[in-house]
């Protein structure tokens, strides 16, 4: 395989979300510009812009993620897979911030994942029960108690409308563990700049352009581990 077929394939895995269940931008002008020569991007370079870049067609279009800003090791990347799992398992590692997709071949889809109390409350082996696409916030009625100012989108108010601002982001997949829902979710957040830090609030929490690539490439029922016990953080 050539270089360019290499770089040109690795390139259609990781912006193509279907992986594992099944399986992005307008101007105008008044007069023609000069053509001006641009020098190419670095292909790396050309992935991360197109995997945080706006996504026009969501139900609340997404902007534009600033990734230069997002520690290299935390975007979205195919990686060995550390987990010793089988393939399509989902793995967060809490020690690490850090959540992988299992493939075949000894591979792992690594997303950064930020990580609230809640997301250190639970661990263990569970499943996705179901998944949402940009769901309703309802904080639970312990935190209501907390902070009084979140009652209007109490469990009996019937929780907070989805959109950009929305605490659980574009996608929001339920953790449940014998039948039981756990409570813990994995979910998007408008917050970027906590991927890869622990947070006051909430479970696990992506990049909202990660969490739609995740969202696309799991099915209801796909097992999920979380632990802390993978080791110190990779070096990338």
């Amino acid at each position: 395989m050539s270089l360019v077929h290499a770089r040109t394939t690795r390139r259609s895995f990781l912006l193509g979300g279907a992986g594992m269940a099944s399986g992005v931008l307008a101007g105008c002008s008044t007069a023609p510009r000069p053509t001006l020569a641009v020098a190419p991007q670095p292909v790396e370079t050309s992935i991360f812009a197109s995997m945080y870049g706006e996504k026009p067609d969501e139900l609340y279009p997404l902007p534009a993620i600033p990734y230069e800003r997002i520690e290299p090791q935390f975007r979205r990347q195919m990686v060995p897979d550390p987990t010793g799992e089988r393939p399509g398992i989902l793995v967060v590692d809490t020690a690490n911030h850090f959540l992988y997709l299992t493939y075949d071949g000894g591979q792992a889809m690594r997303y950064g994942v930020g990580l609230g109390r809640a997301g250190f409350e639970w661990e263990g082996r569970g499943q996705i029960q179901y998944k949402r696409q940009w769901p309703r916030w309802t904080p639970p009625d312990e935190m209501v108690a907390r902070q009084p100012e979140l009652d209007p989108y109490s469990i009996a108010n019937g929780g907070m409308e989805p959109g950009l601002n929305n605490p659980l982001g574009a996608r929001a997949l339920y953790i449940f563990q014998n039948g039981e829902d756990t409570l813990y979710r994995i979910h998007g957040s408008p917050e970027w700049w906590t991927i890869g830090k622990s947070v006051s609030s909430g479970c696990v929490r992506m990049i909202n352009q990660d969490v739609v690539d995740l969202y696309d490439r799991v099915p209801n029922g796909t097992p999920i581990v979380v632990t802390n016990l993978l080791g110190p953080r990779p070096v990338v």
